[in-house]
């Protein structure tokens, strides 16, 4: 027989028994459905980290109170860092913008409207460092920084908890319980890093923080703006000896501050989520295996009840290749179906999972064709045997079962 009368054949074979080998397919289906909807979640996960941290800026280090171990990283009481700190680091050559953070929770309102939120004291910088924008007015200016004045900038979030339906520019709110004047509202941001909203939040100028609010002169961030991506290491071990000479650390000493470089923790989050996605789709492989035997299970049975068949075709002439080639058509039809329904179902449940949870369903065109082909795979492989099996039927004996 050529290609097309066996799969003709195979065709008329399956068909003859819809429910069976519909059942067969199951385990297929799953599989292909599985593996795409595990990698499709993985890459959108791995696709929306990297896309917070690059707009954050991939060229950027955080410079922390505290030695990065134990307890001690980014504990409440440490205070290694301050404004002079920062303006040293922004001397470096190689460093394009500094901006130091305060953060605090506070308890915002207007007229009737109460919302608590992070209060972020920070210097124009910040804007710059984070690609932010405004939306209406503006942000704070240098001399705001420099004379500590109440002004703020509020996240949309915070606009829209205080300022229901109007605009906050021009407007006046109290920040437990002092005065500020809005002078710009930011554009949407979406969620940082940590899930937190980055909307829900306001900024006043870092000394206007440091004076009514911590009451110190140290701050619990420096922000870092290196030129380049390229210069970021330079720039981190330029840091690194600077502060460490203003701290007049020993060599003996370990640093009293830590750094983080966002381009290493980009890299890093990219590798564990690729080996998170190769986990999943995995697991989710094993479906296909069961699959297969659930194939050759069937395909054993077919054999059993068509051996009469097999032995009148072998009697007027069909080969044992052709016979091989039949039950191994069968059996690749088989997978093959079950791995294009399973695209269908892998595809529409992406869609589902990333409508219904929020979350990025990226669909690779490397992740179809890898299970469209592990699927045609397993039907060759589990269906080998019983093709084998009746190519090498005696068909005398065949011609006498019943």
């Amino acid at each position: 027989m050529n290609i097309r009368a066996a799969l003709t054949v195979a065709w008329r074979g399956l068909m003859a028994n819809k429910m069976r080998s519909l059942l067969t397919m199951l385990g297929i289906i799953i599989g292909v459905a599985a593996v795409i909807i595990m990698v499709s979640i993985g890459q959108g996960a791995t696709a929306q980290v990297t896309e917070r941290i690059a707009r954050m800026g991939s060229n950027i280090l955080m410079v922390r109170p505290g030695t990065g171990f134990g307890p001690v990283r980014g504990a409440a009481g440490i205070n290694t860092l301050t404004l002079t700190d920062a303006e040293a680091i922004a001397a470096l050559p190689l460093v394009e913008n500094v901006a130091p953070e305060v953060n605090q929770q506070a308890t915002a309102a207007a007229g009737s409207q109460t919302w608590s939120t992070t209060v972020k004291g920070t210097t124009t910088a910040y804007i710059k460092i984070r690609n932010l924008e405004t939306t209406a007015g503006s942000f704070f200016t240098d001399e705001d920084v420099v004379y500590a004045r109440q002004v703020a900038v509020l996240g949309p979030t915070v606009e829209a908890n205080l300022f229901p339906g109007g605009s906050a520019v021009g407007k006046t709110i109290t920040i437990n319980n002092l005065r500020f004047t809005v002078v710009g509202v930011l554009k949407a941001q979406g969620g940082g890093m940590g899930g937190q909203d980055q909307d829900d939040m306001i900024y006043i100028p870092v000394t206007t923080a440091q004076q009514r609010f911590s009451g110190s002169k140290n701050v619990q961030v420096i922000n870092v703006q290196a030129r380049d991506a390229a210069s970021l290491s330079t720039v981190q071990d330029e840091v690194t000896s600077l502060l460490r000479r203003r701290h007049r650390l020993s060599d003996q000493k370990e640093d009293d501050f830590n750094i983080q470089n966002m381009t290493a923790i980009m890299e890093t989050v990219e590798a564990t989520t690729r080996t998170m996605t190769l986990l999943l789709a995995g697991v989710a492989a094993v479906s296909l295996i069961v699959g297969g035997i659930g194939i050759m299970n069937i395909m054993l049975v077919s054999v059993t009840e068509r051996t009469r068949e097999i032995g009148i075709r072998m009697a007027v002439g069909a080969t044992s290749g052709a016979i091989l080639s039949q039950f191994l058509i069968e059996a690749l039809v088989l997978s093959l179906a079950g791995g294009i329904i399973g695209l269908f179902a892998g595809f529409l449940g992406s869609r589902l999972i990333a409508m219904l949870a929020g979350w990025p369903a990226v669909i690779a065109p490397g992740s179809i064709l890898l299970a469209i082909g592990f699927s045609a795979l397993v039907g060759v492989f589990f269906g080998y045997y019983p093709a084998r099996r009746a190519a090498t039927a005696d068909p005398i004996e065949a011609l006498r079962y019943e």
